[in-house]
């Protein structure tokens, strides 16, 4: 698929398909942040794949945005582990985790899955039931699936700025 079709056509998935997803395609999606760019390389990232039926029934607990899903991938990062720009020390895991997300997020869609990118979702309880998540901040959950027959995207898909609005050409 075309880069700017893919673009275009993803959308924010919120409705699945109760067909089971191959986890080769999960371990695809998990590749393509793996190799996601970060600053210099530091890769302060951390992807957790929520594969066990304990772990997919739990995470329903942390959040109500799961959209009957059966494939949970979560993204965090460490700021010890990343790069820091010398002039004001501003730290960039936050922004290379955003990255890798958004790899994943892409991925998703290119390989004919679906995701959406949840960011409501309880981050102490996950990290209570998970304990390899402490120490972590989780900015991403990403239910993945295959869209179901009936799912659109929502209004809200469709509503973007005008360029003029979003550009200023210096």
């Amino acid at each position: 698929m075309e880069f700017h079709e893919l673009i275009k056509n993803r959308y924010s998935c919120r409705k699945f398909s109760t067909k089971k997803v191959e986890p080769h395609l999960i371990e695809e999606i998990i590749e393509s942040g793996r190799i996601a760019p970060t600053a210099v390389n530091t890769q302060p990232f951390k992807i957790f794949w929520l594969a066990s039926a304990q772990a997919k029934e739990t995470i329903r607990k942390a959040s109500h945005c799961t959209f009957d899903a059966d494939n949970f991938l979560v993204v965090g990062y460490q700021e010890a582990g990343g790069w820091e720009r010398t002039f004001d020390k501003r730290n960039f895991a936050d922004i290379d985790a955003a990255i890798v997300a958004t790899h994943m997020m892409l991925a998703t869609q290119h390989i004919g899955l679906h995701t959406t990118w949840v960011a409501y979702f309880d981050v102490s309880m996950l990290q209570e039931m998970y304990p390899q998540m402490k120490g972590y901040h989780l900015i991403a959950l990403f239910p993945i699936g295959y869209a179901a027959e009936d799912a659109l995207p929502s209004e809200r898909h469709f509503q973007r700025k005008e360029t003029a609005e979003i550009l200023e050409i210096l």
